[in-house]
């Protein structure tokens, strides 16, 4: 196997995990999750506005997480990476939902972290081209 789908491999394991498990939490806690960001976005955007945000970038996540375990083994058995690159830039579009959340409200170290994804993600769908191997 070559370094370049062992690479992706791990991306996609990376993205699996941190997407499955960000997008159960905001099931399992929703409570909990809209009231931090009412109390985070409250005072520049409305509450519907922060509740649809919430519940698409739940969605991209949940559906980028299960894209990205899918995307693992159709790279493995079938040598097939149209499903990883799905999985990665609909977590791509997440990052995007949740950094612009981050800037508008000033969190700029959160801004920060969400960039290494952001690039990590890009690295993935770079890597998602076809190999000739």
């Amino acid at each position: 196997m070559s370094p370049e789908k062992i690479s992706l491999l791990l991306v996609l394991a990376f993205f699996s995990i941190v997407y499955i498990q960000s997008g159960v939490d905001k099931v399992i806690d929703y409570s909990g999750n809209i009231s931090f960001l009412y109390s985070l976005l409250g005072n520049v955007f409305s509450k519907p506005l922060i509740k649809l945000a919430l519940i698409s970038v739940t969605i991209l996540e949940v559906a980028s997480g299960i894209l990205c375990v899918v995307g693992i083994f159709d790279v493995i058995f079938n040598s097939s990476y149209h499903t990883s690159q799905l999985g990665l830039v609909i977590g791509s579009l997440a990052l995007l939902i949740l950094l612009f959340g981050q800037r508008v409200s000033k969190n700029y170290e959160g801004a920060k972290t969400l960039a290494i994804y952001f690039t990590l993600s890009i690295l993935g769908i770079l890597l998602s081209q076809p190999f000739n191997n």
